[in-house]
């Protein structure tokens, strides 16, 4: 199951393993295109479009999910929305609980449900942190806290049940060539944004979203199976300066 409300690490993970039985939930972007590329290889994948903030609506997908394949073996949890670029003191309640309510709530929801799908049969879940939940920068306050938690949830999962063969990881990009990135980058308030973030990689330049997916495919693979509560940074080398 692949939980991202934008093309790009979720459509990479699906052309990269087409094989994998998928279950998609999306945001607004539709996700019909990539499970037909899935078919179009001979593997099987579902959409479902889900709004991660609500659980009712991830519990029903989990569902699907089961329902369609039989069980629930890997997610990847990659749901996510950038900060708001205000200074804390101005944050208001609103803005807060919008990145939350999908960053953080929206992986305890769908680790919750994914947990209880998995404790007779094990499984791997993958979910999507960040460099900035270890360092932060500018006006990123609420982003840097959402995805700091993210790290929490996954140590904590990782512990309570290993002994029921889940493993819970966390990928942690630095700026990757997605479309959340694309918008930022284009906006004029954000001149120059894109060379700085290439400059900030010590590779000098931002990844790529298939570098990400390939990460996630090896975390949900039996390859990666002594793996568990691990932060594995795909940054280009970002947090190593």
């Amino acid at each position: 199951m692949l939980a991202g409300d934008f093309v790009g690490e979720r459509d990479r993970v699906a052309r990269i393993r087409a094989e994998i039985r998928v279950c998609f939930e999306v945001g607004e972007h539709p996700g019909e295109d990539t499970v037909s590329v899935i078919r179009q290889q001979d593997g099987e994948a579902i959409f479902v479009a889900t709004d991660v903030a609500d659980e009712a609506q991830v519990e029903a997908l989990v569902a699907a999910a089961v329902d369609k394949f039989g069980r629930l073996d890997g997610a990847f949890n990659n749901a996510g929305l950038a900060q708001t670029n205000v200074l804390l003191h101005d944050l208001t309640a609103t803005q807060w609980r919008r990145i939350q309510s999908v960053n953080y709530d929206g992986v305890f929801f769908c680790m919750k449900h994914e947990i209880r799908a998995m404790l007779q049969t094990g499984g791997a879940i993958v979910n999507t942190s960040s460099a900035l939940g270890r360092v932060a920068v500018p006006r990123s306050a609420d982003y840097c806290g959402s995805k700091g938690g993210v790290l929490g949830l996954t140590k904590g999962a990782a512990v309570d049940y290993g002994h029921q063969h889940i493993r819970v990881n966390a990928i942690l990009p630095g700026a990757v060539d997605t479309p959340m990135v694309q918008a930022l980058t284009s906006d004029p308030q954000f001149a120059g944004l894109l060379e700085k973030l290439r400059t900030s990689h010590p590779v000098g330049r931002i990844g790529l979203p298939e570098e990400i997916a390939a990460a996630a495919v090896w975390l949900l693979s039996d390859r990666s199976s002594f793996v568990t509560g691990a932060e594995l940074a795909v940054d280009g080398g970002f947090l190593a300066t």
